[in-house]
């Protein structure tokens, strides 16, 4: 870790609806003595990003403001050689993601972002990985509701089980919320590239090495009624598994035999048939270009809902575990999933990176891989809850 840098943390991404709410998390969260900096193309959009900030704590008045541009690799490089740790909120990821990435992974300085893009992320493990392992940065995708909730949730709940028989896991997400522009954006931008993700996979599959001795996938279900939790559920095609999985492969904790499924949980069958059926619609028009077009136009990006309606949102993610006959029921829950909740576990992974004594590792890795317990405990601390339930 670079702890000579002149500042600990640099916010890419503020002048948007996440990026100012997280802005705004560090402004009110920050540890004495953080340094820190906001950095976009439009220096009056930060600078009314500053003043809203000061207006909250005066020691902000004179937060510095850094130059960057995803189409300027010179300044984004400049950037990441100034900070320890890079947190960026501007997406889509495919679109404008992988220039910075390229610049952390070369600096030696850790990156946290909030994508829930499988394509991005396989692309960025190809392209940046080794660098990242040579310079010791951490990149360290899915910071927000994807996918911190279901793989630190699944640490949480392997915890409690036996570490030397095979574990298969379900996590059964259940929630009231709105989400962002920039989420729906990136997930149309992904169902309409479903060959290239594919591809993308098979390639990273292909060259990264296996645990010795253990195995750890994400397996599919048919919608189905929880014998556990009496909930239907319905598959939920998100890049939460898969990083869970990633997980389980990265820590011995996992178990020798790791399996991993991943649903969405309502009370009622017609709730399970129109949740499927949207998501098969929503799929279909991500396929044709008008219709994609269409429901981009309708869901700006950078707009997102009142605070009022944000406090009234909530999610739950229930893990039923079974292991050499033991089965333990956990939950993780908290507040409004897709953005006061989000950039706060983004802004406390950043801090995580920043000042936790943690276990040494670089490259690409995961939540669990890369923070576990004291990310846990520093959302625990804040109000997101992990519990065991039976």
């Amino acid at each position: 870790m670079p702890a000579a840098r002149e500042l600990d943390i640099v916010l890419f991404g503020a002048t948007g609806f996440t990026g100012g709410l997280t802005a705004d998390y560090l402004a009110t969260h920050a540890p004495p003595g953080l340094r820190w900096a906001l950095a976009g193309r439009n220096a009056d959009k930060l600078e009314t990003v500053r003043d809203r900030l000061a207006s909250l704590d005066e020691r902000w008045d004179e937060l510095p403001l850094l130059h960057a541009d995803v189409t300027d690799p010179d300044t984004l490089a400049a950037v990441a050689e100034r900070a320890r740790v890079v947190i960026t909120t501007v997406g889509p990821y495919l679109e404008y993601g992988e220039p910075l990435v390229a610049a952390c992974a070369a600096a030696g300085t850790d990156y946290v972002d909030l994508t829930g893009e499988p394509e991005f992320v396989d692309l960025m493990w190809a392209a940046h990985h080794e660098t990242a392992v040579d310079s010791g940065a951490r990149l360290v995708h899915a910071c927000g509701f994807d996918s911190v909730p279901h793989d630190l949730g699944a640490l949480f709940t392997v915890g409690h089980l036996p570490d030397d028989q095979a574990i298969s896991l379900r996590g059964v997400v259940r929630l009231k919320a709105t989400f962002s522009g920039g989420t729906f954006h990136s997930a149309m931008h992904s169902f309409s590239r479903r060959g290239e993700m594919r591809e993308a996979r098979s390639a990273r599959r292909s060259a990264e090495p296996r645990p010795e001795g253990r195995s750890s996938k994400p397996t599919g279900a048919r919608p189905h009624r929880d014998p556990v939790l009496g909930y239907w559920l319905l598959p939920l095609p998100t890049i939460d598994p898969i990083i869970v999985a990633r997980s389980g492969a990265a820590l011995p904790a996992y178990g020798p035999r790791f399996r991993y499924s991943h649903f969405a949980g309502t009370r009622t069958l017609p709730y399970a048939v129109g949740g499927a059926l949207g998501a098969g619609l929503l799929g279909l028009a991500a396929q044709v270009r008008p219709l994609r077009e269409l429901a981009l136009r309708r869901v700006p990006r950078g707009e997102g809902p009142d605070a009022a309606r944000r406090d009234a949102s909530w999610f739950t993610v229930h893990f039923v575990g079974e292991a050499g006959g033991q089965t333990v029921r956990t939950k993780v829950s908290g507040g409004d999933p897709g953005y006061t909740e989000t950039s706060k576990m983004l802004a406390q992974s950043a801090l995580c990176l920043a000042f936790d004594d943690l276990p040494p590792t670089a490259g690409q890795v995961t939540t669990a891989q890369a923070m576990g317990q004291a990310l846990i405990d520093r959302l625990r601390a804040d109000g997101i809850t992990f519990e065991v339930v039976a």
